[in-house]
């Protein structure tokens, strides 16, 4: 194998990982096994900034659907789960990284920023009877998420657990 194919078809692997569906680990996974022991595939040996390549794609992916269910504009689209799916995806997120020894520098602040523009666009929404909650975790659990966070409860809006459901 050339470095020319190597290269190649460590990019399409990627690729793959990158735009995988819902949970981005099992196709990061699903590459490491055919790139290394797969029978039909080059069962090469990954150097490290491969892994490092790979594991990158795996956590943007990743990054991208903690996000997807933050976005107000997909409220309205198949493939939003709310917030609920949000702290979901978010616990999957850290243990993934821990597991890997793994961080995702500035993100928490990033999620921080999405649940609060969230919450607002939400409250404002819901108040001006444009459309019902969209929220579909308890209070308890959004305020854990929020502390978790480290959100300041004084930058959202007044009456936010109101959308939850009882």
């Amino acid at each position: 194998m050339t470095p020319d194919d190597r290269a190649s078809l460590l990019e399409e692997e990627i690729l793959i990982v990158r735009h995988s569906g819902e949970i981005p680990e099992i196709a990061l996974y699903s590459s490491f096994y055919y790139l290394t022991e797969d029978s039909e595939g080059p069962q090469i040996t990954l150097h490290e900034f491969e892994l490092q390549a790979l594991y990158d794609a795996a956590i943007k992916r990743a990054c991208e659907i903690v996000l997807r269910d933050l976005d107000p504009d997909n409220r309205d689209l198949g493939l939003y789960r709310g917030p609920a799916r949000t702290i979901y995806n978010w616990h999957r997120l850290q243990n993934f990284c821990r597991r890997i020894n793994r961080e995702c520098p500035g993100f928490t602040e990033t999620v921080a920023k999405a649940l609060v523009d969230f919450i607002n666009r939400e409250m404002q929404d819901v108040q001006l009877s444009m459309r019902c909650s969209s929220v579909n975790c308890s209070e308890r659990e959004l305020q854990s998420f929020i502390a978790e966070l480290c959100i300041d409860p004084g930058t959202l809006p007044s009456g936010w657990a109101s959308l939850c459901p009882e």
